[in-house]
């Protein structure tokens, strides 16, 4: 099955690839997705988390899996066991599923965020949207919680971050503007920027109502003036409604907009996804959890 399929940045199109949990239907951005495998012989861990299903090697590298079944509190349903094999947040991790259906071409504005009233036994606690594609329901499941919750250096790793120097700035009178649909993640950013002296933040779950906030400056501001409002813009890649690629391209495309940096902080940054942020005109973009980096960096621009 080819998982290398590439879209053209800053369309808001994504292909999702659909698979089971049971008899329930999810999706995955296929960025994320590097191979599909089957019937692997997994070496359990001992005193490893109950959702660690064990290790497997294939082509001599080591692979953690993780049972969707068990985060997801459903039967197993099918004996042949199938893994989703993903990359991001600089690791490879398997995800065990019941079965894999193929691909979705939608848009992200496709994708609503799911029900704030939801619970976590149908998988919905650690959703960040809901796909409906055809008359059915694709859940959207937040895999950098899922893995941070195993291991909190998956999530932001603030290694080094004291030693950033910041002196030359003035944080607190900054306005810096995050979009990121990951609840935890985007609670995680807004505090470590919080910690780091940037008082004024303004975070947002998803691109459009970034890109809503943004817009509304255009009234107000000038060319000249609009980073004097609007310090900086950090987006996540993959969000509801709106992707970050095209909030960037929005940005970046508007003649009073322009001049804000705009730093794409998302767990799917490789050298391919690279080319695609500068595409859209992404002054820097890093892999979670590189978040002093991105800290380090986000000094430097604002003080241009």
């Amino acid at each position: 099955m080819d998982t290398k399929i590439l879209l053209e940045s800053g369309t808001n199109e994504l292909q999702l690839l659909e698979y089971t949990v049971g008899n329930n239907s999810y999706g995955i951005n296929i960025a994320k997705v590097s191979e599909i495998m089957t019937d692997q012989e997994i070496t359990p861990v001992p005193n490893g988390p109950d959702v660690v299903e064990g290790v497997f090697i294939p082509r001599d590298k080591l692979i953690s899996v993780i049972d969707l079944h068990k985060v997801l509190h459903v039967p197993q349903t099918n004996s042949r066991k199938t893994f989703i094999v993903c990359q991001f947040n600089q690791m490879v991790v398997a995800f065990h599923v019941t079965a894999v259906k193929g691909f979705q071409t939608i848009s992200w504005s496709d994708i609503v965020e799911p029900p704030a009233v939801s619970g976590g036994q149908d998988g919905m606690g650690i959703s960040t949207g809901v796909a409906k594609i055809n008359g059915k329901i694709l859940m959207i499941l937040d895999f950098e919680k899922i893995v941070s919750d195993l291991n909190r250096s998956n999530g932001i790793d603030t290694t080094g971050l004291s030693s950033v120097d910041k002196a030359s700035i003035d944080a607190g009178n900054k306005r810096i503007v995050v979009a990121d649909d990951s609840p935890f993640l985007n609670k995680m950013i807004t505090s470590t920027l919080a910690d780091t002296g940037f008082k004024n933040v303004v975070s947002f779950q998803n691109g459009e109502d970034a890109w809503d906030y943004v817009n509304t400056f255009k009234n107000r501001c000038t060319a000249e003036d609009i980073t004097d409002n609007i310090a900086c813009v950090i987006s996540d890649i993959e969000m509801p409604k709106m992707d970050g690629h095209r909030l960037t391209k929005l940005i970046k495309d508007d003649p009073v907009l322009k001049s804000i940096p705009v730093i794409l902080f998302s767990s799917l940054i490789d050298e391919q996804m690279i080319r695609k942020c500068k595409s859209v005109g992404a002054d820097a973009q890093f892999s979670k959890p590189q978040i002093t980096e991105l800290i380090r960096t986000l000094l430097k621009l604002i003080s241009q």
